[in-house]
């Protein structure tokens, strides 16, 4: 097997954990219902109505973010979600390290499976100018 076959599924085996990590433990805790979790969204500034909203958004583009042609602009999405969760995570006094760490293996994951993405990242990429 090639290489670059090697890496087009390495990278698809980044992106499907990242999207699951989105669409499984973090989106399900804002659409199910367990335990103190009105409390716990309270501690975010957020109420549990808001959190399953943000939940289906998250699940919407995790989905986005695997559809071959539009996982770019899923990994823009993701970005900019991400970003809110930092925020929050920094506004609250916990770490913010996971969303970070996320987002850097979805673009991984997504330059893996799109190499185009390592020469725009590095400034390598082909712009017309004119």
């Amino acid at each position: 097997m090639p290489t670059s076959k090697k890496l087009w599924i390495a990278g698809w085996v980044i992106s499907a954990l990242m999207a699951l990590v989105l669409m499984g433990p973090s989106a399900m805790s804002k659409l199910t219902e367990w335990e103190g979790k009105e409390k716990a969204f309270e501690h975010s500034g957020f109420t549990v109505d808001l959190m399953k909203k943000i939940g289906i958004l998250e699940v919407l583009i995790a989905v986005v973010y695997l559809i071959p042609q539009c996982s770019f602009l899923g990994a823009i999405l993701i970005t900019g979600y991400l970003g809110g969760a930092v925020v929050t995570d920094l506004r609250v006094g916990e770490s913010f390290i996971a969303p970070i760490i996320i987002g850097v293996l979805v673009w991984v994951g997504l330059a893996l499976r799109r190499p185009e993405i390592w020469r725009l990242a590095l400034g390598r990429g082909s712009v017309s100018k004119g």
